[in-house]
């Protein structure tokens, strides 16, 4: 895996030139290189060798304390005094002033080496970053920076029991606290009543206190509350009270554990039912949970869009790393399996030795379909982090285009990597065969780890109507010209090499396709129409996208080795790789593109008019 993340990162994105920038200055390839380094260390040490403990030994609630392994605690230390919870932030409050790229491929490491152990990391940085785009100073100060520290941990609470991904439907309400709520020096303050579901790491002993970030309603004057999304507030929920100096008061907050979700995967992480308001833990004198509002009140969702975008690529990442994880064990497995025997010309001659299962051309089938979703995702989450580098350094007009180009990219950061890398882990099981399907192997851990993906965060049918009802159409299709206008000119560049011109065409194909079924989509102008079949135009746009970026990749694996022919050097496997993977793709999975655009052109009824009656 280093020699691919090396190559992505200083060959195809070129991230060493970020040190040009004044933000970076300090920085170089030996900085950034002692980063992954260390992160990949501990991930080695910390990480990989309890993963397996960590999903048999699940998170337990003893009516005090959440039990988690002692491995849990371990590799929790370890990455914070990693530095990564604050790697990107500025040097004054404890940061490193990381590039966004290479913060993310460090992380990867983590990801790969157990899932379950360090998605509280990501869960954490989410919450401070976003109270430090919208928390008051003291705000910022009291919980972001103590959980850049790793003193704090944080999580987001968004959907209840009635409501999962409805949001709108929320009933969490918030009132104010008496009658100097309003000059509390943390920000006004609410007492909130309510319950939230699927919390991951909402109850642990893994630091000081946990810092909730929660989604509830503030009532109307009539006591009723606002119907939609727009009366939706956000509010940093503390489990432990704290002053104005950070410290703990001492006293409890009216948070519960309700109960802990026992899932499929992801073990290493507690899930949680927490109860907000419920009396159990009264205090200042009465029941209701304190909580600061974060921002201005009905503009939570909007505030809360900060931490779920950065989790939606944080989830692409850990969905493609399981899948890494998975693609490298069912590898090193088919090249030490002996099985079946070549055929030759006379078919099989059963006196001769068996041969490693690699030699068979459906395994390396396999094997390459794994190589190609899951070196193509890695390349995409980076992709994404380099935008966000440019987003917050590039001069303005360039800054501007990146992020319209973000905003477009990151339902299939989320989405693509979840299905698609879940689809590699099963073919890993499929390498293996009987053995694949046994926990004697980890990469039926890896599977059961990645299903998660397609759920949270905004589950796959979210994600879609997003993208087909929202990003493709917003400004007038500006975001959707943008990417096309970068997909067109990745075209031009690969014609210019033959042996990638048969690509070029292929894609200049599937991006006209796209374009046309877009249109057709909206023909008609009722949503109902268009979007019946969003989720077939999902797979189709990230097919569309994993091909533009094997393209770009493979532009750059293809000038690499025609250098490295030139120059008389020997070892080009890395590259031949790559050309490889990126030829799969486009002979195997983009062919896949016309069939899930029919159905969206078409307008295709088969869904929407189903009666339920039918099933």
């Amino acid at each position: 895996m280093r020699q691919t993340l090396d190559f992505l990162l200083y060959d195809w994105l070129q991230a060493d030139t970020l040190k040009n920038r004044s933000r970076f200055a300090d920085h170089s390839r030996d900085t950034f290189d002692a980063v992954l380094d260390t992160c990949e260390r501990i991930a080695r040490e910390k990480f990989a060798p309890f993963n397996r403990v960590t999903d048999a030994e699940e998170p337990r609630f003893d009516g005090e304390r959440v039990i988690q392994p002692q491995a849990t605690h371990d590799a929790s230390r370890a990455y914070v005094e990693s530095g990564m919870l604050a790697a990107a932030q500025d040097y004054e409050i404890g940061g490193m002033q990381l590039p966004c790229v290479i913060e993310m491929a460090a992380n990867a490491f983590f990801a790969k080496g157990g899932i379950g152990m360090g998605g509280g990391g990501m869960l954490t940085s989410g919450n401070a970053n976003l109270l430090m785009a919208h928390g008051t100073p003291l705000q910022k100060e009291v919980f972001a920076k103590n959980e850049f520290s790793g003193r704090f941990f944080g999580t987001m609470c968004l959907s209840e029991p009635q409501a999962g991904s409805s949001l709108s439907d929320i009933v969490t309400r918030a009132t104010l606290d008496g009658a100097d709520a309003a000059g509390d020096p943390l920000g006004p303050r609410y007492r909130l009543r309510g319950n939230k579901m699927w919390i991951s790491n909402g109850e642990h002993e893994l630091a000081e206190n946990i810092v909730h970030l929660v989604l509830a309603k503030i009532p109307g004057p009539d006591g009723a509350l606002v119907p939609g999304t727009r009366g939706i507030s956000l509010f940093v929920v503390p489990k432990k009270m704290v002053d104005a100096e950070g410290r703990l008061t001492g006293e409890r907050n009216d948070v519960a554990l309700a109960g802990l979700n026992h899932k499929l995967g992801y073990r290493g992480i507690p899930n949680t039912l927490l109860n907000f308001g419920e009396g159990k833990f009264p205090v200042r004198g009465s029941a209701g949970a304190i909580g600061y509002l974060v921002g201005q009140p009905g503009e939570g969702l909007r505030c809360m869009f900060h931490m779920m975008n950065e989790a939606r690529i944080g989830v692409g990442l850990g969905a493609t790393m399981l899948g890494y994880a998975g693609y490298e064990a069912s590898l090193d497995y088919a090249r030490g399996r002996p099985q079946g025997r070549p055929i030759g010309p006379g078919g099989k001659d059963a006196t001769r030795p068996q041969v490693p299962i690699i030699q068979h051309a459906d395994v390396k089938r396999m094997l390459l379909a794994q190589k190609s979703y899951c070196e193509g995702a890695l390349a995409l989450e980076l992709y994404c982090a380099r935008l966000v580098d440019e987003l917050h350094t590039a001069p303005p007009e360039l800054a501007a285009e990146a992020g319209l180009l973000l905003e477009m990219l990151t339902p299939i950061a989320k989405s693509w990597p979840s299905e698609w890398c879940l689809e590699a882990n099963s073919l890993a099981i499929q390498v293996l065969g009987g053995y694949g399907y046994t926990r004697d192997y980890p990469v039926e851990q890896y599977w059961r780890d990645n299903r998660l993906n397609m759920i949270h965060e905004g589950t796959h049918g979210i994600q879609a109507l997003d993208l087909l009802g929202r990003k493709v159409v917003m400004d007038g299709g500006k975001g959707l010209m943008l990417l096309a206008n970068k997909v067109n000119a990745t075209i031009q560049r690969a014609l210019m090499l033959p042996a990638l011109a048969e690509h070029a065409n292929a894609l200049a194909g599937a991006l006209k396709a796209l374009g046309n079924a877009t249109k057709a989509a909206w023909a008609s102008g009722v949503p109902e129409e268009a979007l019946a079949n969003a989720t077939p135009y999902l797979q189709a746009f990230g097919h569309t996208v994993l091909a533009w970026v094997w393209l770009d990749v493979a532009i750059c694996a293809q000038e690499h080795l025609e250098q490295a022919t030139a120059a008389g050097q020997g070892d080009t496997a890395l590259l031949h790789g790559k050309l490889a993977a990126a030829r799969f793709f486009f002979r195997y999975e983009l062919p896949k593109v016309p069939a899930w655009l029919k159905v969206v052109e078409t307008r295709d009824d088969t869904c929407r008019s189903m009666n339920d009656a039918w099933f």
